[in-house]
Parts: structure tokens; C-alpha cells; sequence
């Protein structure tokens, strides 16, 4: 028996439909959505106990997102012909769901939930992963799950200086802003993406033109779930217990004391040890049953207790804790050049956050290749994060590259791409080493990582800071305070965090999560303008370290040089199997890639020794040469014939020298000028009907004067 799906439209300005339904597949979920825009479809399920587990006191919520290859009408690459552990790309996708749902489910829920969006197919034009926080949210909207939404993300680009809402594959390549922008029908919830050094009011445009397009999505949300009879009441639920009267005594044991901690100024450790010691001279006060029974409140309890302290202190007092002021920015120290081994290095440390940041230089060989069902292709530059639990002081298992490392890495990375020059011959590999932890590791990678680029010799068009900024604010009085350069704990109690990246002229991305909802643009606006000033301040601390990128790459860098040859002797260099490119880096020592592009071979050569490159560089000439008519060549005589000698010009080509043309005066043998093995200049003055190449030396000898005739006499 076939169901009638329910279904619901979503128009674009430029024609396009979006259409959602629910009720046709994936019934046993207990929602489910097909979202389809052209071509591209997606499938959004969601599935949450009714039950939370005992000892749960958060919201354990799992947000996965996958491509099928099937989508596309491609296999799987690699040798198991399964989708397997997901791309970088696609935990991008989930972070971006993840960060607009996790605030919109209520507080005290705590049943286990997964949503779980798939990529059905694909047109190859219309992107999957600006429908991906869509459909979750509208599966979300049409179950029984306990949700502060709708909420909707969509993509926005400005192209040729107009603004376009999930624009296009094609419309994507030529856009100098590329953002994703989640949140409310009342609020913005997440912002990310990347620019071409925009202002800040650019920004704050594209905001406003992505929350608009928003609206008109959860409208439809809405209407989908008015028709859908088990969305319209909302399952109930028990997941927490309270006991009021002890979080009152705790209060009233704890404020001041926590207060006076949090004005204190200690460090990052001495803070957490003070706080911890009030925790325990208040449990020492009660009795061991008393302890057994009211300890499983003390952590919300107490934690309530410093937000509380630390925001009044901020509000109140415009004092933050560690001393500063709202828009000062910590100390600041940099070092480069710092390992001698790398091709650049430097060291970043900004008050508890270091970096150590490395830049190795490669050629095509060393590409990131990427092959996911919608995109095959390679990244010439790429940054890696790397986030070890010493940073903060912890002792845990290591496994694997985190979400939180691939997310935090693709921000450094998209912040200083644009700076990267378009004659860069050299594949850029930048590795950042969070050594240091409390608050913005992310901020310092990039700042790091401009530093090892300019320590490396990388021309950079321009240095790139970032910064990360903090909310504080009050409901009732309408206070608030924005936070430049923002502590671990201040992110962790605060309203915002906002990283903003650029250069001296402009934004070239940014990341934002909102964990309040009604924010306004006035205070956003503020917050990007002090982003500005703070960002601008550590730049001219970096500077003050190196100002400009370095004349020249470390001695041990490899050399690079890039030839470009006709398409049709791509071939002749590979040879055979690669037997010629192999041989000639066998015999080299040198590193050889070749690729076409275009109508053209695209030859990279590198290596740390200047003879084996130019030895390189020599045979793979030898390999393309074209004779041309008129040049003058220096070559050598390989065979001597009664009408001439056979000269070679360069390796495997040789021509044909005549007796006639060896030198202005008349020959009678060729070995009364020339013998096998001498080395000669001589001209290409013509090719015969068969190609063949003649040459010429007399016409590079001085032509003797002719003799005057002798007068005969009368």
C-alpha cells in the first residue's frame, strides 16, 4: 500500500523550486523528509529515545551527513567498493547542521538523538550541503521531538556584486563571498565562510539577505508539519530532578566567594583550583549521607553559580577574569624560524593560546587528492590541525583526527588560501600544533601560519590575523558587553563566539555560533567593528616579528621550476609504461610530475640540487625539441659522407650538413674541414619535402671578398 506523501514548496528569486515531503520514505523514523531542489535530493531522518540514560546531564545529539556514490553514478574509489569513514567535507556539513540544531533542543532534554541526512542524487549544480540544515530541521518539524524551532541554513553568494541564495555549482566559481549562514525565524544562529577581503557592513549585507531567504524556509516548515498529525503534540518528558533548596544554599554558600575568584585574575589552572576548593569546603560541611545524595547536583549546580559571577563581573564591573578590559587583546609573542629542519616555521602565543605552526613546500606529487561522489579533484594548498590533549592540561585517548580538528582546520585554511599567489609553483602544506590552550587556538593557527609562510619565502599577497570575540548579556536590563580576544571559560559561559579573520583591507572568513536567541544587527555590527580593531593590533604584532615574506626559500627547500610543453609530447616525456620519466629521475635525482592542462603539458620539476634540476631540465628539452628554420644551434658531427655530414643539433635530431655548405670555398673531401666528433655551430636554413633538416655553417663564416677581374689589354 502506497502512501500520499505530503509535500511543500520553497521558490527562489531566481525561479527554482525547493520541494519538501514527508510520508513517502524512511516511515519507521520518527521523521523523515526528501528534500529536492532540481535534480539534487537529499534524505533527512531523525530518531530519539524516550528515554534519557541515568547520569546524563547534556544533550547527546549525533548529526551524521553522507554522500552516496550512487547520487552520482560513480563507484566508490579504492579497493573496498563501499562507502566508507566520511570526508573532511562532509563532517564540515555535519558540524554546520550540528551547531544551529544543538541550542534549538531545550535545555533540560536528554534522550539520545541522531539525525542522519543522505545525498540521494546529485545534478552536479545544485549543492547538497545548502539544503542539509533544511532538511534535518524539517525532519525535526514534522516528528514528536521536543524542538525550539524551525530553523533553516542557506548558503549565500555575491556574484558580479549581487546576492544569491544557494547559488549554484557554476555561480559558486566566480563569487568573491561564499558564506552559510544558519538561524531562526527571530534570530541568526551560525555564520561561516570565506571572502575576498570584504568590509564589515559587506558582511553584515549578506547576513541579512541570508536570514530573509530563512524566514521563507521555516514558513514552510511550518506549513509541512500543520499536515502531519504527530508533529502537532509534542512528546513530554522528565529527564531532570531538581532540588531547589540546595541550589539556593549553594548560592548563597558560593556567589561572593566565586565572585571574588573570578575578579582575582589568576591563571587559567589557579582559577580552576580555586573554584574547586570552594566546591569542596562546601561538600566538607555535610555529612557523608547528605554528600551521597545531593553531590550529583553540585556540578550544574556550582556551574550555574560562576556563570552567574563571571557575567555580573563583566557587566557590572567591565573587568573579565583574567584582569583585562572588553576590548583589550592578551600579550602577544612570535617567533620564527624557530625549526631548522622545516621549510618555515613559527611560534604564535597569545597569553595561554601557542601554536607551532610548520609550512613544508612539495610538488603535484604531494596534491591533497580529493574523490567524494560529488567532487574529484586536488588541493594545492591545505592546513591540518592538530589539537593534543596536553593543550589543556588533559590526559586522554587519542583516536583519530577529531571533528573539532577538521572544522577548526578548514576555517585557518579558507582565512589564508586567497593570500596564496596565483605564479606559486609549489604544493603548501601548513601543520598547526596546538602546544597551548585557552580560548582562539584557531585564531592562532592562522596567525601562525601566515609567519611560517613568510619565514618560508611563500610571497603572500598580504598577512592575515584573526580573532576570536565574546558576548556577555542581560535579558532584563538590556546590557551587554562584546569581548575581544576571548578565554576558554568566557566562551564556554559567554553568548558568542566569534572568529574573524583578515587582512589589513578586509574580512577572508569568519565562523560565529549564537547561543542566545533575538541578536540583534546593532550588536553584531559592534562586534565586527572591535573584531577589527583587535585584529589589526595582533597584525602589527606579528609584523613586528618579520614584515615581509622572505627574498628567499630555506637552503634546504626544494627548487621548483615549471616548464610548459606542446600536448603532444606529454607522451615522449612519460615514454612507454613512464620508462622516461622514471629514467630521468633515476638518473637525475630529481622529482618529475606531469599533467595536462589545457592544450599544454604542464612539467614540474623539483630538487634540493641545482645540477640535477638543470639536468632534468636539459634532458626534457632534448625530448621536445622543435628545430626552427633560422636558428642557430651548436651540434656535433656524427657521421661523415662523400656529399656531406651528418650533424646532431640536439639529442635524437640531427640534419644534414652538405659539403656545398660547409664553407664558402669549393670542397673536394668533407674531411679536409671536418672529422666524426667535432663540435660546430651551425644554422637550420630548411627542411626537404620528407622533414629533413639542412643545415648550414658557411653562413655564420665571414664571406671572403671576390677578387676584381683582371682588365685584358687592347
Amino acid at each position: 500500500m502506497t502512501s500520499t506523501p505530503i509535500t511543500q514548496e520553497i521558490l527562489l528569486d531566481d525561479g527554482r523550486t525547493i520541494t519538501i515531503e514527508t510520508g513517502k520514505l524512511a516511515r519507521q523514523a520518527q521523521g523523515s523528509v526528501v528534500v529536492r531542489c532540481g535534480d539534487t535530493m537529499l534524505l533527512a531522518t531523525v530518531v530519539s529515545n524516550h528515554d534519557a540514560r541515568e547520569g546524563v546531564d547534556f544533550l547527546p545529539l549525533t548529526v551524521e551527513y553522507r554522500e552516496k556514490f550512487a547520487a552520482t553514478g560513480r563507484f566508490p574509489g579504492g579497493f573496498l567498493k563501499r562507502e566508507g569513514r566520511p570526508y573532511d567535507e562532509e563532517i564540515l556539513v555535519m558540524r554546520l547542521v550540528d551547531r544551529v540544531l544543538r541550542p534549538l533542543f531545550p535545555k533540560d532534554y536528554h534522550s539520545e538523538t541522531q539525525v542522519i541526512i543522505h545525498l540521494i542524487s546529485y545534478d552536479h549544480s545544485n549543492k547538497g550541503d545548502s539544503l542539509a540544515g533544511l532538511a534535518a530541521s524539517a525532519a525535526i518539524a514534522v516528528s514528536d521531538i521536543p524542538f525550539n524551532g524551525p530553523m533553516s541554513e542557506v548558503r549565500v553568494a555575491r556574484v558580479d556584486g549581487g546576492f544569491i541564495i544557494n547559488p549554484t555549482v557554476e555561480q559558486l566559481e566566480t563569487a568573491d563571498m561564499d558564506m552559510m549562514i544558519g538561524g531562526t525565524a527571530e534570530s541568526i544562529v551560525m555564520v561561516e565562510g570565506e571572502m575576498d577581503e570584504v568590509s564589515e557592513q559587506e558582511m553584515l549585507e549578506a547576513i541579512k539577505v541570508a536570514h530573509e531567504a530563512i524566514k521563507k524556509q521555516i514558513d514552510a516548515q511550518l506549513a509541512l508539519a500543520a499536515q502531519v498529525e504527530k508533529s502537532k503534540t509534542k512528546r513530554e518528558y522528565s529527564h531532570e530532578t531538581h532540588d531547589e533548596a540546595l541550589k539556593a544554599e549553594i548560592h548563597a554558600f558560593a556567589y561572593d566567594k566565586v565572585y571574588e575568584v573570578a575578579k582575582s585574575g589568576l591563571p587559567k589552572k589557579e582559577r580552576s583550583a580555586a573554584f574547586r576548593a570552594i566546591r569542596d569546603e562546601f561538600a566538607a560541611g555535610l555529612s557523608e549521607e547528605e554528600l551521597s545524595e545531593k553531590s550529583p547536583f553540585f556540578s550544574a549546580y556550582f556551574g550555574a553559580v560562576e556563570y552567574e559571577a563571571m557575567r555580573q563581573m563583566i557587566l557590572k564591573d567591565g573587568q573579565r577574569l583574567d584582569g583585562r578590559a572588553t576590548d583589550e587583546v592578551r600579550p602577544i609573542w612570535c617567533e620564527v624560524d624557530y625549526l631548522p629542519g622545516s621549510h618555515g616555521s613559527a611560534v604564535f602565543t597569545r597569553g595561554e593560546t601557542q601554536s607551532l605552526t610548520t609550512v613544508t613546500l612539495g610538488s603535484s606529487l604531494d596534491e591533497n587528492r580529493i574523490d567524494m561522489a560529488t567532487y574529484q579533484g586536488a588541493e594545492r594548498f591545505y592546513l591540518h590541525y592538530n589539537f593534543p590533549p596536553f593543550s589543556t592540561g588533559e590526559a586522554r585517548p587519542i583516536r583519530g583526527t577529531s571533528r573539532r580538528e577538521i572544522g577548526h582546520g578548514n576555517l585557518a585554511q579558507r582565512a589564508l588560501k586567497g593570500m596564496i599567489p596565483s605564479d606559486n609553483p609549489y604544493v603548501i602544506r601548513i601543520v598547526s600544533d596546538i602546544l597551548e590552550s585557552n580560548g582562539s587556538s584557531s585564531m592562532a593557527t592562522v596567525c601562525a601560519g601566515t609567519l611560517a609562510m613568510m619565514d618560508g619565502g611563500i610571497q603572500i599577497k598580504k598577512p592575515v590575523s584573526g580573532i576570536a570575540m565574546g558576548l556577555i548579556t542581560d535579558k532584563d536590563s538590556g546590557n551587554y558587553a562584546v569581548l575581544s580576544d576571548i578565554l576558554g571559560d568566557e566562551d564556554h559561559l559567554g553568548d558568542m563566539d566569534f572568529k574573524v579573520t583578515g587582512t589589513k583591507d578586509g574580512i577572508t572568513a569568519c565562523q560565529m555560533d549564537i547561543k542566545i536567541s533575538g541578536l540583534s544587527y546593532e550588536i553584531l555590527e559592534k562586534a565586527l567593528m572591535q573584531a577589527r580593531a583587535g585584529r589589526l593590533h595582533i597584525l602589527d604584532k606579528m609584523l613586528e616579528t618579520l614584515d615581509a615574506p622572505r627574498t628567499d626559500y630555506k637552503p634546504h627547500a626544494p627548487r621548483m621550476e615549471v616548464m610548459r610543453i606542446p600536448k603532444e609530447f606529454i607522451g615522449a616525456v612519460i615514454g612507454p609504461g613512464g620508462k622516461v620519466i622514471q629514467g630521468i629521475q633515476a638518473d637525475t635525482g630529481a622529482s618529475i610530475s606531469i599533467e595536462e592542462e589545457g592544450e599544454e603539458g604542464i612539467v614540474e620539476i623539483s630538487s634540493n640540487d641545482g645540477e640535477a634540476m638543470a639536468s632534468a631540465i636539459k634532458a626534457i628539452k632534448e625530448i621536445i625539441f622543435i628545430p626552427e628554420v633560422g636558428q642557430v644551434y651548436h651540434g656535433t658531427v656524427k657521421n661523415i659522407m662523400p656529399f656531406g655530414a651528418f650533424v646532431e643539433i640536439a639529442k635524437g635530431k640531427d640534419g644534414l650538413l652538405h659539403i656545398s655548405e660547409i664553407e664558402w670555398r669549393r670542397l673536394e673531401k668533407v674531411e679536409d674541414v671536418l672529422k666524426e666528433g667535432d663540435k660546430l655551430d651551425v644554422k637550420l636554413i630548411g627542411k626537404d619535402d620528407r622533414g629533413k633538416l639542412k643545415l648550414s655553417r658557411k653562413v655564420l663564416l665571414p664571406r671572403p671578398e671576390r677578387k676584381p677581374k683582371e682588365q685584358s689589354e687592347d
